[in-house]
């Protein structure tokens, strides 16, 4: 018996039936609990497509298969009662109804999952997993005093408070508070946070504020002994810009990491300085180094330093932006991203319609993007008022009829 994706199939009972016929009772319901198991949409969520459709067909899901797309969109999990006795009554397609679903869903304590899931796949958190802090450098952030999760806590939580209050999402450049333990809070130089809990500080230091104060991010974007402004910039162009650079040319050379902590005692910035020397190299870190530079005073772990301290030089975090504007240290740099806000929320936007349909982003996706950033500023490009925005385009509520060699086929036959 063959179960294909197009939703030419027989039915479970229908295989019950005929392996009963065959083998008996047992047989036919052995055959039919194997072939349910086996088939891909008890392994995966397919949507059937439509009789009659060829390849390239679009066509609107149903409203079962909205509930649960939407389900494992806010929450990573399957639908509610309420959200599947909608989807029985035809009624979740409906704008108002699917808008008014949204709300509630996003209330519920489920959606954390966006802060824990989505955010950590647009920003690459998985990165954190392979920068083990070197001993002898961070002897203050290794072995049992790793701070990465920690970080990890902190970055959820933070999300999740500007997600769950409706705050633009801009906030998560510019918010000035964050969720610390004792061991979190020593490491970012606050004092009066006492134990293992996690609870929200409001930052005096403005260095810290938004993403790029956090450490997760500071220290995903540099190596296990030493600060990377190539690694930091890079990132900036890739998750708050959304212009990422082109990868670079074979056959470059990297730094000398041999020329860290030794007698030479350069700074990361005189080491950039020898590798930019390389014509091939100097067009592309032109435009990531300065970004990456005005991070320098945050170690690779993310605790703030005013001294190199190998070189014993103060640590230089000035640098010119490509269209001329001058920046020195986090706040300089905060501040030039956050004059043209839309292009931070274009970058989150495809990420988060990305993370709703389940596939690749194509260049056919961009127009509808461009569209979201636009409806959604007169709300001042609320969360709530994006993620509506999201749930109501072609993309999250269409589909369109794969090739033939993507419908998958599994034999569920002796």
């Amino acid at each position: 018996m063959q179960y294909y994706a197009d939703g030419v199939k027989s039915t479970a009972a229908g295989v019950v039936r005929d392996q009963a016929e065959q083998g008996g009772f047992e047989a036919g319901i052995r055959e039919g609990i194997t072939g349910m198991l086996a088939s891909p949409f008890f392994l995966y969520r397919g949507e059937r497509v439509p009789a009659g459709l060829k390849p390239g067909d679009k066509y609107q899901i149903t409203d079962l298969e909205l509930a649960s797309k939407l389900s494992f969109f806010l929450w990573n999990s399957i639908p509610d009662d309420q959200l599947l006795d909608l989807a029985a009554k035809n009624k979740l397609s409906d704008p108002a109804t699917l808008n008014q679903q949204v709300r509630r869903m996003l209330a519920d304590p489920r959606s954390k999952t966006l802060a824990s899931d989505f955010v950590f796949q647009w920003l690459q958190m998985n990165k954190l997993d392979e920068i083990v802090p070197n001993t002898d450098v961070f002897p203050y952030a290794s072995g049992r005093l790793d701070p990465r999760e920690d970080f990890r806590t902190e970055l959820s939580l933070f999300s999740d408070s500007v997600f769950r209050q409706d705050r633009s999402v801009v906030d998560l450049l510019r918010a000035s508070h964050t969720f610390v333990n004792e061991r979190l809070a020593l490491l970012y130089g606050i004092n009066d946070v006492k134990g293992d809990e996690f609870r929200e500080v409001e930052l005096k230091d403005s260095a810290r504020w938004g993403l790029l104060g956090k450490g997760a991010i500071l220290m995903s974007a540099a190596y296990p002994n030493r600060t990377s402004p190539v690694l930091r910039g890079k990132f900036i162009l890739s998750y708050i810009e959304g212009v990422p650079p082109p990868n670079p040319p074979p056959n470059v050379p990297t730094l000398n990491d041999k020329d860290i902590g030794t007698t030479k005692a350069l700074t990361v910035r005189e080491l950039m300085a020898k590798h930019r020397a390389n014509p091939t190299c100097s067009s592309c870190h032109s435009i990531m180094d300065p970004l990456g530079f005005a991070l320098e005073n945050f170690d690779a772990v993310g605790m703030w330093r005013d001294k190199d301290r190998f070189a014993n030089t103060v640590i230089d975090s000035a640098g010119e932006l490509p269209d001329g504007t001058k920046i020195n240290g986090p706040n300089d740099l905060r501040q030039a991203l956050l004059r043209r806000p839309e292009q931070f929320v274009q970058t989150f936007v495809e990420s988060l319609l990305t993370y709703s349909m389940g596939r690749t982003r194509e260049y056919y996706d961009m127009p509808t993007v461009r569209k979201i950033v636009r409806d959604t500023k007169a709300a001042d490009y609320k969360f709530s008022a994006i993620v509506q925005a999201v749930v109501n385009t072609d993309q999250f509520k269409m589909r369109r009829v794969p090739p033939p060699s993507q419908q998958p086929v599994l034999s569920a036959s002796k």
